[in-house]
């Protein structure tokens, strides 16, 4: 993997992703976390139709015209959603039925245009499709880890039905952690979902923090580029 290609992939996993730095496409990420499944089920149809987008859009970026390329973009991005919901049906339609409204709502995710429109079409062809691959996958932990924690704190379990996903052998992948007795309920409501985004995106700033300031206590000497800047005469 050449350094390019390195710079790409952590900045769709960590550096620019797009749930936790760009803060795009939270109705699904909210509204759909409220358990593992239907997390990783939305990820991963998230993650097919950023990929294909973005191959779709770097392809035919020869023949884009500027003036329309916004709603080509949303062609290209609605097709590719058409696929993956034609897929989750035939294959998951318990996961479908679950997944509603929400999977059709993936055209209109910010994360997927802003992409297309700031790396797809300016790229060749593998870089653009590691950036969508990138991106998506990005996207997907985030909304699988929230997912987990709503559903471990709301109802003590994990992966509880998971043959919507998988198939009907894989109910027993389902974790009981504690009783439900003792789950708070307020975890699997909407205000449980803000809370537990802002208690992830809170982790990463905190991280983040700390890792520059590691960054110059082992370098005391650097400057960042912005206190650069000011010390020009």
């Amino acid at each position: 993997m050449t350094p390019n290609h390195k710079k790409i992939l952590l900045n769709g996993l960590w550096h620019n992703n797009p749930a936790l730095v760009q803060i795009l496409g939270l109705c699904p990420l909210l509204a759909v976390s409220n358990n593992a499944i239907n997390a990783l089920g939305l990820g991963i149809a998230t993650l097919f139709v950023m990929l294909t987008s973005n191959l779709l859009v770097c392809a035919s970026r020869h023949w884009i015209r500027t003036e329309i390329r916004i709603p080509v973009f949303v062609l290209l991005i609605a097709s590719a959603v058409t696929v993956a919901e034609l897929l989750i049906k035939a294959f998951a339609y318990s996961l479908y039925q679950s997944l509603g409204i929400y999977l059709a709502l993936i055209v209109t995710n910010c994360a997927i245009i802003a992409r297309a429109e700031a790396f797809a079409i300016k790229n060749p062809l593998k870089d653009a499709a590691l950036d969508g691959f990138a991106m998506g996958l990005g996207f997907a932990i985030v909304l699988f880890i929230l997912g987990s924690m709503r559903e471990i704190i709301a109802t003590g379990s994990l992966f509880a039905g998971a043959e919507r996903l998988f198939g009907s052998s894989a109910s027993a992948l389902k974790i009981e952690i504690w009783s439900s007795d003792y789950g708070v309920l307020l975890a699997a409501l909407p205000a449980g979902a803000f809370i537990a985004y802002a208690l992830l995106i809170a982790l990463k700033n905190a991280f983040d923090d700390r890792q520059k300031q590691h960054a110059q206590s082992a370098n005391p000497y650097h400057q960042s580029p912005e206190a650069a800047a000011h010390t020009k005469p």
